[in-house]
């Protein structure tokens, strides 16, 4: 089974958001306009998207069974969940899928209507700090975290800790940021080429840079792996690493 068979379609506008005269002079939104170009986005700004998102569903497969409630938080387009949906076909399993992006929202709606429509998928446009988290298998916070407040995410953490069923797991997808200055460098350089080879100029990179500076705040490997173990969970294992990007699973 595949994507495709859940309703998404993979339609990618092209990412010249940046690049015009009329590019967002302001902190960045998810609005429409980003709504529409989001996907090639992520696949050309963060490395090994596609393999990450596979391995989501793979993570998903080895840790649920029947009827199992998965919570996306922060789910943007829906890719994750689709990812999950293509690898667990039990026609039980449900997932809300939140966001407080109406853009974002009505784009996942679009790309999963067959799992809306058949109630696999349940959509909530919400601050994901604000929802319940109640005997649920998987929670996801999948490049959620580092947009919250940082005053904020110690206590969603511990939310989504007492909330997990006794099996539960967290998955935990994060930018991270670099204490020491030599790998700090190494790391973004790294990730502004990779940016580059995908075709972005160094006015969209500039420019994009500016509109996440207020918006994207990355903490270090080590303070998230802190608060993790702040937040009640027992223990946290990292599954993935590319360049400046790290996934974490977490067991209460």
């Amino acid at each position: 089974m595949n994507e495709r068979q859940h309703g998404q379609r993979p339609e990618w506008q092209p990412d010249r958001l940046f690049a015009g005269a009329d590019a967002p002079a302001s902190d960045f939104v998810f609005d429409q306009r980003v709504a529409r170009v989001f996907a090639d986005m992520l696949d050309r700004s963060v490395p090994c998207y596609r393999e990450l998102i596979r391995l989501i569903g793979l993570l998903a497969a080895r840790h649920v069974g029947p009827a199992a409630r998965v919570l996306d938080l922060g789910c943007s387009l829906g890719a994750a969940s689709a990812s999950i949906l293509a690898r667990l076909p039990d026609p039980d399993l449900r997932i809300l899928a939140v966001d407080n992006a109406p853009a974002m929202i009505d784009e996942l709606r679009r790309r999963l209507s067959d799992a809306v429509a058949c109630g696999r998928v349940e959509t909530r446009c919400a601050d994901v700090s604000e929802v319940a988290v109640a005997d649920v298998d998987i929670v996801l916070l999948n490049l959620t975290l580092q947009f919250l407040p940082r005053t904020r995410r110690l206590a969603l953490l511990q939310r989504i800790h007492a909330g997990l069923a006794p099996d539960g797991v967290l998955i935990l997808v994060e930018k991270v940021d670099w204490p020491d200055v030599a790998v700090s460098d190494l790391m973004n350089g790294l990730h502004l080429d990779f940016k580059r080879a995908h075709g972005y100029s160094e006015l969209e990179i500039s420019r994009k840079r500016a509109a996440l500076e207020q918006v994207l705040l990355p903490d270090s490997i080590e303070v998230h792996e802190e608060r993790l173990s702040d937040a009640g969970f027992t223990s946290c294992e990292r599954w993935f690493q590319c360049l400046n990007f790290v996934g974490w699973l977490a067991w209460p």
